[in-house]
């Protein structure tokens, strides 16, 4: 009973921070003080320390061969660098609480991407119609919401690439061999951030003076929060309660960030987004079922 409470309580943090996430972001961007490159390198830079130091005092090791760090430039790339980046310019052209309910569409990409190439996850009747009813909310927000309430058709398509991206991250993570979540984490979040600040060198100018506190309280939580302990929330998840306990986060979190940008950003509620985000939701609860 204690081990299942602690759970449930773990699985809540988790929705609260990761459902909070699209909102925090909205916050760094506004205004224009962090650009969609610094909002990526920064978050990746304060997640990597708390990691860092979960791991020191885990006494964890890292790899001393080529080969797993390999591995963990590709979770870099492919996990962390361009997602982030993806939702971070979605953002500057649509609401956060759009960007949570397409976000929902992840599970449903992961399916096909499964299907396609990890054995003993072939599609079945449930997984297709779940996979129908995901596009079909899909297609309710790029009809006649794409240019109302302050989204676009730009910045849909690029929080579905980030979606599709994280699915195909998933199923890489699944086919590459195994290694420990908290070292594999730490590992990639670092390399990922190394990679920022290589590509986008111009980002470490940031004139603090002029930046409001509200904004650096943010990018302090969506990394130290978010992209830090969010990621030691996850793996402790993984390793008591198992892949299938945590999924269901995949029907709250879409349902907690629209609410959130909602009435704290006072992001407009269009009928045709409840009608999607009710689709979506739907959609993975039918997809889940086994025959």
């Amino acid at each position: 009973m204690q081990s299942d409470l602690r759970n449930y309580t773990y699985l809540s943090l988790i929705i609260i921070i990761w459902g909070s996430s699209f909102a925090m972001m909205h916050e760094c961007l506004d205004g224009g003080y962090f650009s969609p490159e610094q909002t990526v390198g920064y978050r990746l830079a304060l997640g990597s320390l708390v990691l860092l130091i979960a791991c020191v005092i885990c006494k964890k090791s890292f790899p001393k061969t080529l080969t797993p760090w390999i591995h963990f430039f590709i979770y870099a790339l492919i996990g962390n660098i361009v997602p982030f980046l993806l939702i971070s310019r979605g953002q500057m052209h649509i609401t956060s609480g759009m960007t949570g309910l397409l976000m929902a569409f992840v599970p449903l990409v992961t399916m096909i991407l499964a299907h396609i190439f990890l054995p003993n996850n072939s599609l079945n009747r449930y997984k297709i119609l779940g996979f129908i009813l995901g596009i079909s909310g899909v297609l309710f927000i790029l009809a006649p919401s794409i240019n109302d309430g302050g989204n676009t058709l730009f910045g849909i398509l690029l929080i579905l690439g980030a979606a599709s991206f994280y699915a195909t991250h998933g199923v890489v993570v699944e086919k590459l061999p195994k290694y420990d979540p908290m070292v594999a984490a730490t590992s990639s979040s670092i390399l990922a951030c190394l990679l920022a600040f290589l590509i986008w060198p111009d980002m470490i100018h940031l004139n603090l003076d002029i930046i409001p506190l509200n904004t650096l309280i943010n990018m302090l939580a969506l990394g130290v929060l978010v992209t830090g302990l969010g990621a030691l929330i996850f793996f402790n998840l993984i390793n008591n309660a198992g892949a299938a306990f945590l999924s269901n986060m995949n029907y709250v979190i879409p349902v907690y960030a629209f609410t959130l940008g909602a009435f704290f950003l006072g992001e407009p509620i269009l009928w045709q987004n409840m009608l999607a985000l009710i689709l979506i939701i739907f959609g993975i609860f039918i997809s889940r079922r086994k025959i």
